[in-house]
């Protein structure tokens, strides 16, 4: 996950957390949900971006095994 990506999931949660928070302090539900939606939406798409990120290594780890195993069979 690109560090734009972090920036962006962090101002939506922030923001997100303060919709929450004015909408509590002014009995404001719509805007109490709002917020919430917002904090879910960054919680997601971080998790997103951990996946993604995550699955790049294993390209990776797969790429380093194969070449191991067949270093190894080649030193016969």
């Amino acid at each position: 996950m690109g560090l734009d990506d972090k920036l962006n999931n962090a101002a939506t949660n922030h923001l997100g957390a303060a919709k929450e928070g004015v909408g509590k302090l002014t009995g404001n539900e719509e805007l109490e949900r709002e917020g919430q939606r917002d904090q879910a939406q960054a919680k997601l798409q971080e998790a997103g971006g951990k996946v993604k990120d995550a699955a790049k290594g294993i390209g990776t780890n797969f790429r380093d095994a194969a070449t191991k195993v067949k270093e190894g069979f080649n030193k016969d």
